[in-house]
């Protein structure tokens, strides 16, 4: 039996950027444009999308990873009510939450910092934050020094080995549970938090939640360090990322095939995507806009739990700058969006049909059975069948004969459209169209 997680489809959205929400937290009174996600619903579930993760959410200062306060969603999107009312609908329509959990650091606005400063030495919370220092100031003027998260003193760091900090952060997320009913939270620099508290985190929320989700953010490093039975479910995979693009601009599937089986060892709960609110565009990023096809193909067919960031499934592009984020990051209005690339959004659609109707792809096993620099093919084995995705990364159509996993009396063609194919000697003979691909569900003897 499998887990939601290992069989979802996620759809990623960065509220803020979305909704158009104000870049710096000025507001006195709450803007309740929650309630213009409640009409992206459907549309997620036309995508075949069982799953949102939707951060940062709570009151902050500007970008959302400074938080003011845990307990209470940006006044910029909404009220707790709002929020409330998104994850119900969702869950009504079979679509789990995960939200964002920024652990590692605050906003100078949240009520422990601002204590220090007017309190210092005498503050009780005055070892809620790592390298306090009474003997010196912070470039912003604070009346003591700290440490702050890659040097921006605007994010000082929390001391996650004081148990204190520790209790008030699992309080909050029993408080999301309690009150919002999330079903996980994405670990905001995972990379850098404390392996204890991480434990200690997977302990807490599955008493909470017995199927509750931590998904880590982990760019570099070995991920089996934070994938495990006593931390982390899942981490970003940051280095399958970086081979779906560079390995279709340099016509270079083995870049893709080395990286699925070095990361075989991790197993195959990684969380997989081709961009998001801090990468540019895949659509920006490729070469050759033809090749967002097989890109997602494989997204969706290779080991991982696939997900797709609000606006690419209609092929949006987006570079950030040296200085700025932002246009990684727009306002959408989904009515302005319809009929936007309707060819790629319906091949995301199929996409996650086939992921959710075949139990292969839900941690089922990978073998790898024809690669070369432009054409690939791999299956994917579960209880319920064997799949096999086959993707060309060349101008022209390829004909290619593929090794059987397995005996097999027929196939079937699961993508939409005439794929020339044939069955003979225990291998699949097929031509792939150009930038495409196929799948295929074998029929077992």
């Amino acid at each position: 039996m499998h887990t939601w997680y290992e069989q979802a489809v996620f759809y990623h959205i960065y509220p803020l950027g979305l909704l158009g929400a104000e870049k710096t937290n000025t507001l006195t009174e709450t803007a309740h444009r929650l309630t213009e996600l409640e009409s992206w619903i459907p549309h997620i579930s036309d995508l075949n999308g069982s799953a949102i993760y939707i951060g940062p959410l709570f009151e902050s200062c500007t970008h959302g990873y400074d938080t003011k306060d845990f307990r209470l969603v940006d006044r910029r999107l909404g009220s707790n009510e709002d929020f409330a009312r998104f994850v119900r609908l969702c869950h009504e329509n079979g679509i789990r939450v995960v939200v964002d959990g920024v652990f590692n650091h605050t906003g100078r606005e949240f009520f422990a910092f601002q204590d220090i400063r007017e309190k210092r030495e005498a503050s009780p919370y005055k070892d809620w934050y790592r390298g306090v220092n009474f003997g010196w100031g912070s470039p912003l003027g604070d009346p003591f020094g700290y440490e702050a998260w890659q040097g921006h003193f605007e994010l000082p760091c929390l001391n996650l080995w004081n148990p204190e900090v520790r209790q008030y952060l699992f309080d909050s997320i029993q408080f999301w549970v309690d009150n919002f009913n999330i079903d996980g939270i994405r670990l905001d620099c995972a990379n850098v938090l404390d392996f204890g508290f991480m434990k200690e985190l997977r302990e807490k929320t599955s008493a909470m939640k017995p199927d509750f989700w931590l998904m880590g953010e982990v760019i570099h490093g070995e991920y089996n360090r934070w994938v495990n039975p006593e931390m982390l479910h899942s981490v970003t995979n940051y280095e399958l990322h970086k081979a779906l693009y560079s390995g279709h601009n340099d016509h270079n599937y083995f870049e893709i095939a080395h990286n699925v089986r070095r990361l075989e060892a991790v197993g195959r709960s990684l969380y997989t995507f081709v961009d998001n609110h801090d990468e540019d565009r895949i659509a920006s990023k490729l070469n050759n806009l033809a090749n967002l096809f097989p890109v997602y193909q494989l997204l969706f067919t290779l080991p991982g739990i696939p997900s797709v960031y609000y606006g690419s499934e209609w092929g949006i592009e987006g570079k950030r700058s040296r200085t700025s984020d932002e246009v990684l990051r727009p306002a959408l209005n989904l009515s302005d969006m319809h009929g936007k690339a309707p060819e790629l959004a319906s091949h995301i659609a199929a996409l996650g049909k086939i992921h959710t109707e075949n139990d292969a792809f839900h941690n089922g096993s990978y073998k790898e059975l024809l690669l070369t620099n432009r054409q690939y093919a791999f299956s994917r084995s579960g209880e319920h069948g064997t799949v096999i995705s086959a993707v060309n990364n060349d101008e022209q159509p390829a004909s290619i004969s593929i090794p059987l996993p397995c005996a097999a009396s027929d196939v079937v063609s699961l993508l939409p459209g005439e794929i020339p194919f044939s069955l003979e000697n225990g291998r699949l003979s097929v031509t792939l169209p150009a930038n495409g691909g196929a799948i295929f569900k074998l029929q077992e003897v």
